[in-house]
Parts: structure tokens; sequence; C-alpha cells
């Protein structure tokens, strides 16, 4: 499985519009899907609504949820997208995990991880693209754009520098697939850089 490609980044890194664009920008020359997390199917959307809109919740039990969404979605819709020779671009994957609730949350990055490998089994990532900005621009765009806030945007700006400095760390470890973007850059900058970055990979996989 050579085309499993995600997205990360802080809130209001702008992964939405840029997999939107990239989707555009391929889907002429490849097979290419788009899909996200937690989503992407509908026990996993059901999920979705639980841990992001709904009430605050216990971290652990937080952590569990986004897993067991994650597993659903793997083993529904993207491994068999892969098993078609599909592209499957996703927007968060076990990284967001390992970020938000390993690092930022508290509980453990090695802790998080092993629940998510649990699900995930070996199903890594082939490439992930880091839409790099600043949580305090991150932030601003969120407000300007209106978009609705859901419980994690909500989170304290500490909180989100602490997701940055999770990231950070991750990108360290799994430094051989991640490829890292300026995304404090125009939107058409960042979608070429993505752009550019991705068929590069394409073309060597």
């Amino acid at each position: 499985m050579k085309g499993f490609i995600t997205f990360e980044g802080p809130e209001g890194s702008g992964k939405t519009s840029v997999i939107r664009a990239l989707y555009e920008k391929l889907n002429d020359k490849y097979d290419v899907i788009t899909t996200r997390e937690p989503g992407g199917v509908q026990t996993a959307e059901a999920i979705r609504e639980i841990v992001l809109e709904g009430e605050n919740m216990d971290e652990r039990t937080e952590a569990l949820l986004f897993a067991a969404a994650r597993r659903e979605h793997l083993v529904q819709k993207v491994i068999p997208a892969l098993e078609k020779k599909q592209i499957v671009l996703c927007d968060r994957y076990i990284d967001s995990s390992l970020a938000y609730q390993g690092y930022a949350r508290g509980i453990g990055v090695s802790e998080v991880k092993a629940i998510n490998e649990f699900a995930i089994k070996d199903h890594y990532p082939d490439l992930t693209i880091y839409l790099d900005v600043s949580p305090e621009v991150g932030h601003a765009r969120i407000k300007s754009n209106q978009r609705e806030q859901n419980r994690l945007d909500a989170e304290s700006m500490a909180f989100h520098k602490k997701v940055v400095a999770g990231y950070k760390q991750t990108i360290e470890t799994y430094s051989d697939r991640f490829v890292v973007i300026n995304a404090d850059q125009s939107l058409e900058d960042v979608i070429q850089d993505v752009y550019e970055a991705v068929l590069n990979y394409l073309k060597i996989m």
C-alpha cells in the first residue's frame, strides 16, 4: 500500500481547503478519493459527533473513541480503496492522536500510540503532509472564517501550543514520511507547495 497520504496540522491550518484543491489537481491524472478523521464512514461519523460536538469528557475516553473511529474508517474505507490502487487523501490520522491526546492532554505519547497501533495494526501513512502554522494564526483564521467551533477549537491557547509541540515531536520521530509545508503563506502558495510535494512522491512510489 503506497497511496495513503495523510494531512496534519493545528486548528486553522487549512487542511480542508488544501485537500479539496489537491483533489481537483490530481483527479485527472490519478484515481483519488478524499476522506477525513474522525469520520469517513457512518459509524466513525457518529463517533465524531460525540467526541467533537458533545460535552467535555475524560481524556482517556476521548483517546479511545478516536481510536475506535479510526479502526472503522480504516477497515471500511481506507484499506478497500488502497486495495483498488486508489490514492487516499485523508484529513488527520494517527499523528493527530499522538499530538492532541498523547502530548497535549498529557496521557502519554507511548500510551496513545499503543492504543492506536492496536487499532491500525501496521497501516501507517505512506506520506504525511504537515501544514505548519502557529496556534495564534490558526485561531485567527478560524474566527475570521466564522466557521462553527468544535470542542477542540474551543480549548485554550496553551493547549493548542502543546498540540504544536506534540506535532514537532512526532515529526522528529517519523521524519521519513513527513513533509512540512509553510502554511503561513497565501492559500494558493500552500496548495502549490503541497501539490508539488505530493506529485514528487507519486512519481517515485
